[in-house]
């Protein structure tokens, strides 16, 4: 089985996990957030070597301020517990986002995450916090701006670079959970030909298996980014 170098995951179905459960729908983000660590422990197991985490939208600060304070302390609450996790495991956290539109709390945090875990060799787990496809993109090119002053034609190369994680490999595969047939504006420049796998499950019921399942699907895909098969 060949296994995805990069893997990123809308990690989708929190709210609606616990509405159908009759729970609050804060239960289902916590939920959610054992699942990722379930995850990060099969995406590791798995050999993948990047695995990014959409965990908070730019978008997402449009939900009820209770539900978006809940999140954060949850952000947080993961970062802090999983340091010892990620120690042993030799997993490196990196972070894709508008990190200035965050809670100073939440940066420090993140910021630690980042320096604590720099020098480990395992899988890199990027979160994806404050993130947005379109505004890591107009950052890019503002970055780009700043730096290079002359008026110059913009390549695909040079917004890479720019971009919040450049030296990552753009995602083999995207997969969705909880049944939504859409990409949210998740990685819109480095998704651009990963392959989609979309399974049915809310987030919180996700275990090994259906990791494992996705990436059989993938090895099943034909991957021709807009060439032909030869014949």
């Amino acid at each position: 089985m060949v296994v995805p170098v990069h893997i990123g995951i809308i990690m989708d179905g929190n709210g609606r996990w616990a509405e159908s459960r009759g729970l609050i729908r804060t239960q289902g983000h916590l939920e959610g957030l054992k699942t990722a660590k379930r995850i990060v422990k099969a995406a590791s197991d798995f050999g993948i070597k990047y695995l990014t985490l959409y965990a908070f939208s730019t978008e997402n600060w449009k939900r009820a301020s209770d539900e978006v304070s809940y999140i954060m302390g949850l952000v947080k609450q993961y970062l802090r517990a999983e340091l010892e996790f990620s120690r042993k495991n030799h997993i490196r956290t990196r972070f894709t986002g508008d990190m200035e539109g965050l809670p100073k709390e939440i940066r420090k945090e993140i910021k630690d995450s980042i320096e604590a875990t720099k020098d480990f060799n395992g899988m890199q787990v990027v979160l994806a916090i404050n993130y947005g496809g379109r505004n890591e993109i107009i950052r890019s090119v503002n970055k780009f701006a700043r730096e290079n002053q002359q008026i110059i034609n913009i390549t695909e190369d040079d917004i890479k670079a720019y971009l919040d994680n450049p030296d990552i490999p753009d995602p083999d595969l995207i997969i969705r959970s909880a049944g939504e047939y859409r990409t949210s504006n998740f990685l819109l420049w480095e998704g651009a030909y990963s392959e989609l796998y979309v399974s049915q499950k809310y987030w919180p019921d996700w275990d090994k298996e259906d990791l494992q399942a996705a990436i059989e699907e993938y090895n099943k895909r034909e991957r021709r980014f807009g060439g032909i098969t030869a014949a």
